[in-house]
């Protein structure tokens, strides 16, 4: 499930299930044609669109596409992002932070960052699994490891300090 926001201005969900896609919990039915890397041709009730991927950063969850030379700016949101807001752990990276929490319990497979370690915003820091899914933790900031406080094969509950920062 996504929530996407286009233009920051108007709100979807997409989901799907692997056969169909759902928006707004609405199934859609269209015809997709991909015609090159990062272009397609789409027909849906009847009205053809051409749609071209203009920009794309996955690590931002941002993408422009033109459609029918129309740019729409698309923001997305996954599961573990509307997790992490309810949590109150949305938008540090406008702050400066002094840890870095576990947002779900799970087990700690691989640590990618050591004490005195840079990092930069959007560098992976841990690799945690949770419901035999391996999410990938992401730093929100740039700063300085100041400290690890778990270790592969750790147990963490959520809430638990995993990496304190300088």
């Amino acid at each position: 499930m996504y929530q996407l926001k286009i233009n920051d201005k108007y709100d979807y969900t997409a989901d799907s299930n692997g056969e169909e896609v759902l928006i707004n919990n609405c199934k859609v039915e269209a015809d997709i044609k991909q015609l090159s890397q990062g272009t397609w041709h789409v027909i849906e009730q009847l009205r053809s669109y051409n749609v071209e991927v203009v920009s794309f950063d996955k690590t931002a969850k941002t993408a422009q596409i033109r459609v029918n030379n129309n740019i729409y700016s698309i923001t997305a949101k996954d599961r573990f992002d509307v997790l992490l807001e309810k949590m109150g752990m949305s938008g540090l990276a406008a702050n400066k932070i002094s840890e870095l929490k576990a947002p779900m319990p799970g087990l700690v497979l691989k640590i990618f960052v050591e004490e005195g370690m840079a990092i930069k915003k959007g560098d992976s820091l841990i690799i945690l699994e949770a419901m035999k899914m391996e999410n990938i933790i992401k730093s929100p900031v740039d700063t300085v490891v100041r400290s690890v406080k778990i270790k592969p094969g750790d147990k963490v509950e959520k809430g638990q300090i995993l990496l304190q920062f300088a």
